[in-house]
């Protein structure tokens, strides 16, 4: 007898050994068909794996997370199988399934070109239609050695050659067709669909390594559905139209350039955003009960070694060396200076919590190829804060915490927030006593707050668990920003105290928390969900006053002045141009409102609004028509 646990504790008994999809049928014809793999204590295997023991199982669909990479791993495979009869002579290497879609690495004397991906695509559906069986064989690495040497296949008999002794080596046989892979795949082709579309070229190296010989790469994606498909390329295209770098330039915002790679020069429109995000913080940070404070920028590298950042951090960290041979590190994070300030003086448990806010300017050596436009910089500043507090004080702390991040973001247009639970990386400082308690500290202050989340396995911080907010675009994209770290390493490591209720000496607990997580990157993010187009509130003009001739201009400037005497950020256009010219020219830099004054606007003291993207105008009276604007202007805090 075989007793197989399904992931709702029932069991199901049968008499002998039986295979994945099975089991799968057994529960039901449904199950059958949307199955794609399964799980044997934990372990992937194909749907034709024998299970002769007891074992629990869970049967994994096509609709899951896990089903749409297995599918995307078999798509790399039926696009590997095409190119190869398609173009006698190509060698294989790697194509593992990617975010988004896959990849696979050939070896070819001629280039490919985007020209070729109508023929392979078409090929691709052709195998799906041939719908091949696909098998697992267990080969010895003598025969898997010699078979791909054989048929030419030198990278794949390098790579067998390579594994580890005690490696099992699998085969896939897909038709004719047969690649060195561990699994699992689809029990054929025809289950894959044909939801799929090749998408770019990219060159790549033999194991990653600039002295092996050059590949070819093929990127794809590939879904569920053709329905899935056709939203993840509308995605694109909305992506590629709200692509931040363009809109900055479009608007007028800042730039990059190579004198400073990695740096941003804010234009002054640019810098006008900047500084309304900054602004809108500082408030409600002020109002949370933080103090902000202001730190080095060059710190000795004992502090960052007595951290741990030195050991963790070293190769992101830019430094420099004074007139005495002391090493400096530019700060690549705030929280080790922080401690310092707390540091000074002697705290009693009565003057915690301590809320220390900064916008922390950071510079990290990230590689060349990782840098991307505003979203990924060198130079950047954190709205960074830390919260000492006692054990005791961590739930109230989190719930606060929370409350403030999710109202932040509601304010800048973001209602849809996912979080993440981040548990005990592999590498990490502190034992896995202290790791229990901060774990177990924050799961109770994540639940206290009322907020449901997903474990992330491993990703927490080198000194403590972390919270990961994750922040979703208007066309889905999801983008993490905000977080909250439980530390009870730090403190330790820097030697912050203060005295207890006992009159002896207690460590704090140090909460770190970010809600934007960089202005840079947020910014980038807000143009991008807005496509530039941002409430009025946050837009860097927020209004702009044209003339229809130059009789117009005298009331203009009045009007102008008027707006900038509400407190909105107003520009004047008196150009000699046609109107219709002016109001394309504001459209395309993003302008929300365009006040128009002529002759007659100036006799009768009124303004003819004009709203971005607006097909019509709306004349009001000057007095309301800035009552109003001012309204609609003011920060939401």
């Amino acid at each position: 007898m075989v007793a197989i646990t399904l992931p709702d504790e029932s069991v199901r008994q049968f008499d002998g050994a039986i295979t994945g999809a099975e089991l799968a049928a057994s529960i039901g014809p449904g199950l059958a068909k949307a199955a794609v793999m399964v799980r044997v204590d934990g372990t992937e295997r194909d749907l034709t794996h024998v299970i002769d023991r007891d074992a629990r199982v869970e049967i994994v669909t096509r609709d899951s997370d896990a089903g749409l990479e297995l599918l995307r791993h078999d798509c790399a495979h039926v696009l590997a199988e095409a190119v190869q009869e398609l173009y006698p002579g190509t060698q294989i290497t790697f194509g593992p399934s990617i975010e988004d879609g896959f990849y696979y690495d050939f070896h070819r004397a001629e280039p490919f070109s985007t020209d070729d991906f109508q023929a392979i695509e078409k090929r691709m559906a052709e195998i799906v239609e041939r719908d091949e069986a696909i098998s697992r064989e267990v080969w010895s690495r003598a025969d898997a050695t010699k078979f791909f040497e054989s048929i030419g296949e030198t990278f794949k008999a390098e790579h067998v050659g390579n594994l580890p002794e005690d490696a099992e080596i699998s085969l896939y046989r897909q038709g004719n067709w047969v690649d060195l892979c561990a699994g699992p795949h689809l029990p054929s082709t025809g289950r894959l669909g044909k939801a799929f579309k090749l998408m770019k070229l990219a060159g790549a190296y033999w194991r990653g390594d600039p002295k092996n010989p050059q590949l070819q790469r093929i990127y794809g994606t590939c879904w569920r559905t053709e329905r899935e498909l056709n939203a993840y390329l509308h995605r694109l295209e909305e992506a590629e139209k709200r692509d931040h770098r363009r809109l900055g330039r479009e608007m007028d915002l800042f730039h990059i350039q190579e004198e400073a790679v990695g740096s941003v020069f804010w234009h002054p429109k640019g810098w006008a955003l900047y500084r309304t995000c900054e602004e809108y913080m500082r408030r409600r940070l002020e109002k949370g009960g933080y103090g902000e404070v202001k730190t080095p920028q060059l710190v000795d590298r004992t502090l960052w070694e007595r951290s741990g950042h030195w050991e963790k951090f070293r190769e992101h960290m830019f430094t420099v060396e004074d007139e005495h041979e002391k090493v400096l590190a530019l700060k690549p994070m705030n929280c080790p200076c922080h401690v310092q300030i707390f540091r000074q003086g002697l705290k009693s448990y009565r003057d915690l919590p301590i809320r220390m806010a900064e916008f922390g300017s950071c510079h990290r050596n990230e590689p060349s190829g990782a840098l991307h436009g505003i979203m990924r910089v060198r130079a950047f500043t954190q709205d960074d804060a830390h919260i000492f507090c006692t054990e005791d004080q961590i739930v109230a702390e989190t719930e606060r915490f929370c409350e403030l991040l999710l109202s932040v973001y509601r304010d800048f247009g973001f209602d849809d927030v996912a979080v993440k639970f981040s548990d005990r990386p592999e590498v990490r400082a502190g034992d896995d006593a202290t790791w229990d308690r901060a774990e177990k500290a924050l799961t109770e202050a994540t639940e206290a707050a009322g907020l449901k989340y997903t474990l992330n396995p491993g990703e927490g911080a080198f000194y403590g668990p972390k919270l990961e907010f994750v922040l979703r675009d208007t066309i889905g994209r999801e983008w993490q920003c905000g977080t909250l770290q439980v530390d009870f390493v730090l403190p330790e490591r820097l030697d912050a105290s203060y005295i207890g209720e006992d009159s002896a000496r207690h460590r704090p607990v140090m909460l770190h928390r970010a809600i934007l997580g960089s202005f840079e990157r947020f910014i980038g993010v807000l143009i991008e969900h807005y496509a530039g187009r941002m409430p009025l509130w946050l837009s860097p003009v927020q209004v702009v006053v044209a003339t229809i001739t130059s009789d117009g201009d005298e009331y203009a400037q009045e009007v102008v002045a008027a707006c900038r005497a509400a407190g909105m950020r107003v520009e004047s256009d008196l150009r000699n141009e046609k109107i219709n010219y002016k109001v394309r020219e504001h459209s395309l830099a993003k302008v929300p409102v365009m006040l128009v004054v002529g002759q007659r606007e100036a006799e009768a003291r009124t303004v003819a609004i004009r709203r971005l993207g607006g097909k019509t105008q709306e004349i009001l009276a000057l007095d309301a028509a800035l009552n109003t604007l001012k309204e609609e202007a003011a920060m939401p805090v």
